[in-house]
């Protein structure tokens, strides 16, 4: 397993941590929550990040992308993690773009992937149903009707939701809530007659949505797939989501770090800098260990994605696991040792925890992929 970069995913990520430094600090973050800006993200910077190719790292290039692997999209998010930069590159080019390519039609393909990969699409994955994440716990319901599918029930959670042109609904056309067997991808206009769209206000100043669906009446090029046979490529995209937010948790987790590093370095206690205190420097030592274990489980599993090693499914899970109590243990930590101004809104340290908190969550806590991890080793 290759836990390196080649010089081309090197220019990536640094061409990445440039443009987030300059053009999307944290800072870009406040004044879009601040302005109650109605997107959630600037679509002129998402633009130019689409123009830099990132919109299409996973599209093949005969679909208009860079088909540029998950190692290179793992760089792009593992920078914009640094700044938090709020985009819809991780619901569209993360999510969206590789289920339509694992389980969408030529015809799907033709038309949707180019323009996903220019940025002028937007496309949201409606999955969850409860408050956690549950792959197979699906009570949203497609059935057949004499002039095609009728989709009936409520998605919550759905980043970019509300910014959406269209919907990649992950419906139940037969079994139990929890089974597998019976899950149904479905393409579906965010505009169609019976769809509604509520925007959530999320801790972290971030996209997401709840979304209904009622009666939606469905063609048969809706369909993405077979009927009832949607896991299997929900799964793959899935675990390459949960690598790829691992990535960008690192991010957070790597700056926040470093962040506070500079405050130990400059506040001063009793006539000396606080990371004089040996208590401190084991704390920012522990952080440093847990932060390099991380990457390479990051890495790892990025790496067995785009080789398509056996274990990538454990792999992708490992490292969701690992980065959650990474950056559980780092944002605390960082917002502690900032003391006071640390828990104040005027102080950017925050706001790394609130995103840390909302990504943890996301996409399956620490005890899921713990859970998952040993089931798949046959713990």
């Amino acid at each position: 397993m290759n836990l390196t970069l080649n010089e081309e995913q090197t220019m990536l990520k640094n061409g990445a941590h440039e443009f987030f430094k300059e053009r999307m600090p944290v800072k870009a973050l406040r004044e879009l929550r601040d302005k109650d800006v109605p997107d959630g993200f600037d679509r002129a910077l998402w633009g130019e990040m689409a123009g830099l190719g990132w919109a299409g790292i996973l599209i093949p290039e005969q679909f208009g992308g860079a088909d540029f692997g998950y190692k290179g999209m793992g760089q792009v998010l593992e920078e914009a993690g640094r700044c938090l930069a709020a985009s819809p590159l991780f619901s569209s080019a993360v999510l969206a773009a590789p289920l339509l390519l694992k389980a969408g039609t030529d015809e799907h393909k033709q038309a949707l992937l180019p323009t996903l990969a220019s940025g002028e699409l937007l496309i949201a994955l409606a999955h969850d149903e409860s408050p956690r994440h549950a792959p197979t716990r699906i009570a949203t319901r497609v059935e057949q009707s004499a002039d095609g599918l009728v989709l009936n029930g409520a998605k919550t959670f759905v980043v970019d939701g509300h910014v959406a042109d269209r919907f990649i609904v992950v419906a139940r056309s037969s079994g139990e809530r929890d089974a597998r067997d019976g899950l149904t991808l479905l393409l579906v206009d965010a505009k169609a007659p019976g769809v509604s769209v509520t925007r959530m206000r999320m801790v972290d100043s971030r996209n997401a949505a709840a979304v209904r669906f009622d009666k939606v009446a469905l063609g048969a090029d809706a369909l993405l797939g077979k009927i009832g046979e949607g896991h299997a490529p929900l799964a793959a995209v899935l675990d390459g989501a949960r690598a790829v937010l691992a990535a960008e948790m690192l991010g957070n987790a790597s700056e926040a770090f470093e962040r506070t590093l500079a405050y130990l370095k400059l506040r001063k206690q009793f006539g000396a800098v606080i990371g004089s205190f040996q208590a401190l420097k084991h704390r920012a030592a522990h952080m440093f260990c847990e932060l390099e274990l991380t990457r390479s489980a990051v890495l790892g599993a990025l790496d067995a994605l785009d080789s398509r090693h056996a274990d990538s499914a454990a792999l992708c899970s490992l490292a969701k696991a690992k980065a959650c109590d990474t950056l559980e243990l780092v944002s605390a930590e960082a917002v502690q040792m900032h003391g006071g101004i640390g828990m104040t809104d005027a102080e950017e340290i925050g706001f790394f925890l609130k995103r840390a908190r909302v990504a943890q969550q996301w996409l399956g806590d620490a005890s899921f992929h713990r859970d998952r991890y040993a089931t798949l080793k046959g713990f």
